[in-house]
């Protein structure tokens, strides 16, 4: 089979080599790989946080009995690697454009839906005693430019008096002084709200939380065929089949496209790529005058996004734009050792002690996919969260779980109609990579001009 990125993007038998990895914790949730002949009420392709999400609230909050199969191990994938911003966002639609297409009510409830979804996942956290080492309260958007303050200035006043969101405009002046100096500082918006944790801990934490719950969890356990006869679906690895009533697919930038015609072309897969340093001294905090817990990221259209971590390690990543190959992987860390250096010049020396990449996944709507699919009403799925998946794919699952459970085709009015049914197939499907490599190509030159 072959998928849109080099083959190394999916050496499912290989962890990334992340600070995460070095760091995950105790918890190690119960997940041997599919044997045999197994039968389930819903299969989930995915252990993720959609796929755990949805596998924890069905069998906690609806008494359904659900398997997780996963390609690697559990948290293999962007919920295990990601830069753990758990804040508001899940689209790259802006605010005036999704007032114009889909009204105030409708924006409202997309916005209403990313607060919610992030304080589900500080309940997880909280009500199933998880040791995701939580820091911040909110997030910290700096404009690179004049020209960008200006922007977020506009858009932080839309999201404040349109959308009733906490959202509070900084002049530079304050916000060095407040936070943190930086060379791309031209001022900034605040936003709750939002939190960063260990992205790792965290899906292994909710993982063993659906253990507890009822779920069985399968890693190392790739889907390589997925057929159907009569009402019965039957999902291949190569330890066993799996025969279920109902399957959930949530498998998110790594989505395996080829095993469901209806879901071929839909997702858009980016590459994000994290370097982390050795842990920063004091002297070398107060040289960017550094003094907050909270995750950051920059105006940029090609953004990036950084945060202390809590032994004073300093996580910096940006969008990769290789193919994937080892190659490529190398330019897009020394890429962003540059740009680190760039925007925070006392610590271009640093030696960086962690490197990793990933998937992020874009839709053509530039907004979570959700639902049911049309011909087939035993398939559910959730797509597409614009690299801000740690609550929103966790919110997804949860509504998937609420959706099936109900037995009705109408998705949950909690669910905004925004985000309801397949996004729309890329163009020339198959070009995908080209034309996305020809936009950031892009938006490097407008990031460039200011």
């Amino acid at each position: 089979m072959k998928r849109l990125y080099h083959a190394d993007m999916y050496r499912f038998t290989e962890p990334q080599p992340s600070w995460w990895e070095a760091s995950p914790g105790d918890v190690r949730p119960e997940a041997e790989p599919l044997a045999g002949d197994e039968s389930c009420e819903v299969a989930i392709i995915g252990g993720g946080y959609t796929g755990l999400s949805a596998a924890f609230h069905l069998c906690k909050r609806h008494g359904i009995e659900a398997r997780v199969l996963e390609a690697g191990h559990i948290g293999w994938g962007a919920s295990g690697r990601n830069a753990g911003f758990c804040g508001i966002g899940g689209t790259s639609l802006s605010v005036p454009r999704m007032l114009r297409k889909y009204g105030l009510e409708e924006t409202r409830r997309f916005y209403r839906s990313q607060v919610e979804a992030v304080e589900l996942v500080r309940s997880i956290i909280d009500d199933e005693t998880i040791a995701a080492e939580t820091m911040g309260e909110e997030e910290l958007e700096v404009a690179h430019s004049r020209r960008a303050f200006e922007h977020l200035r506009r858009h932080a006043e839309r999201q404040h008096d349109l959308l009733g969101l906490d959202t509070v405009v900084l002049p530079p002046e304050v916000f060095r002084e407040r936070y943190f100096d930086t060379t791309d500082n031209h001022g900034a918006v605040v936003q709750r709200p939002c939190f960063a944790l260990h992205p790792l801990r965290y899906v292994l934490g909710l993982a063993s939380a659906a253990v507890r719950a009822g779920a069985m969890l399968h890693a190392h356990s790739e889907v390589l065929e997925w057929r159907k006869d009569g009402d019965t679906h039957t999902l291949v690895t190569r330890g066993g089949r799996l025969r279920c009533r109902k399957v959930i697919l949530a498998a998110n930038g790594f989505m395996p496209e080829h095993l469901h015609r209806a879901f071929y072309g839909r997702p858009l897969p980016m590459i994000s790529a994290i370097v982390v340093t050795r842990p920063l001294r004091t002297d070398e905090l107060a040289a960017q005058r550094w003094r907050t817990p909270q995750p950051a990221i920059t105006s940029r259209n090609i953004l990036n996004y950084f945060r202390l971590l809590p032994d004073n390690r300093f996580l910096f990543g940006g969008r990769g734009h290789s193919n994937g190959d080892s190659e490529g992987a190398v330019q897009n860390y020394a890429e962003l050792a540059l740009q680190l250096g760039h925007a925070f010049p006392h610590w271009r020396d640093v030696p960086i002690e962690y490197r990793w990449h990933g998937l992020i996944c874009i839709t053509m709507r530039l907004i979570p996919s959700i639902g049911q699919l049309q011909e087939d009403p035993s398939v559910f799925y959730a797509y597409g969260y614009h690299g801000n998946g740690v609550n929103t794919a966790t919110w997804s699952g949860a509504r998937l779980a609420e959706w099936l459970a109900s037995g009705r085709q109408s998705a949950p009015s909690s669910v905004p109609s925004m985000m309801q049914g397949l996004s729309r197939r890329f163009p020339v499907a198959p070009l995908r990579l080209r034309y996305l490599q020809a936009r950031l190509g892009l938006f490097r030159l407008q990031d460039a001009a200011g």
